[in-house]
């Protein structure tokens, strides 16, 4: 079993940055592919980013290619989101999820933390 937590999100204006961490116990995060995704009142929850167990590879939603950055940390058990140049659309519940798969599907991550919002204002 694998506790996630993520902290990080507010409140902030158009074009401003946040980091996002995902903080794990229970088990080492080296053993699993990361995933962060997010999920607007009346939409379903959607890809943002992915990185692989050793945090060489990533992989980004086009709509964040370019201004977010995912890592990871694995000797702090730990992953971020970078968030730049945010936009109002970027609003949402922001989720990190822990997998065995390199994958953009919701289903293919096995836990999940409680989530935390971020409210971009125009």
């Amino acid at each position: 079993q694998v506790q996630l937590q993520e902290s990080g999100g507010g409140l902030v204006q158009a074009g401003d940055s946040l980091r996002l961490s995902c903080a794990a116990s229970g088990r080492t995060l080296s053993s699993y592919a990361m995933g962060w995704f997010r999920q607007a009142p009346g939409k379903e929850r959607e890809f943002v980013a992915a990185i692989w167990r050793s945090g060489v590879s990533t992989y980004y939603a086009d709509s964040v290619k370019g201004r977010f950055t995912i890592s990871r940390d694995n000797a702090k058990n730990t992953v971020h989101l970078q968030m730049n140049s945010l936009k109002p659309e970027d609003t949402a519940i922001y989720y990190c999820a822990a997998g065995s798969r390199f994958a953009k599907g919701p289903h293919e991550y096995d836990y999940w933390g409680q989530g935390t919002q971020v409210t971009v204002s125009s």
